[in-house]
């Protein structure tokens, strides 16, 4: 099944839109691309995802950014190739969120370069991810930053 996931971005957008934690908090993937190096996240504006300000609950800020970029990278990468986990995360609240969020998610080339020459080895690696949320009007909300743990699989490293 894992391998379906990964293959096909249309199975992945519509598994995860009907996974519970993104489902009953309104977060929505709209958009993910063939390669798996953009997506774009939606975050509903629902009575149950607002906080005592009525603005959006930073909670549902910061988890609708969560797995986003640990399963791009496995669609970039291959799910059984690398082992991927979120190792650390930090949210920089700029402005109130209202109405409907959104955040786009890029990998870029010299990302994946990057994070493929240093675990060629076996070696773990921290690659680092920032995303900006913004409302309706483009205006920006907050940056959350995403510290991922990537290292290939004990059976894909080098012999010691």
């Amino acid at each position: 099944m894992r391998t379906l996931f990964f293959r096909h971005p249309f199975l992945f957008r519509w598994v995860m839109n009907l996974w519970p934690p993104f489902l009953f908090t309104g977060v929505k993937i709209m958009t993910i691309s063939p390669d798996f190096r953009y997506a774009r996240v939606d975050l509903k504006w629902r009575p149950w995802t607002r906080n005592i300000n009525n603005t959006q609950f930073g909670g549902s800020l910061f988890a609708m950014t969560d797995p986003i970029y640990a399963l791009m990278l496995f669609g970039c990468l291959g799910w059984d190739r690398y082992l991927i986990w979120d190792k650390r995360a930090d949210i920089d609240y700029i402005a109130p969120g209202n109405g409907r969020l959104t955040a786009e998610f890029h990998i870029e080339d010299d990302q994946l370069h990057a994070i493929k020459a240093a675990t060629a080895s076996g070696d773990k690696h921290f690659p680092v991810f920032t995303v900006n949320l913004r409302d309706q009007k483009g205006e920006l909300v907050c940056h959350v930053t995403r510290t991922l743990y990537v290292r290939l699989r004990p059976r894909h490293r080098p012999a010691a």
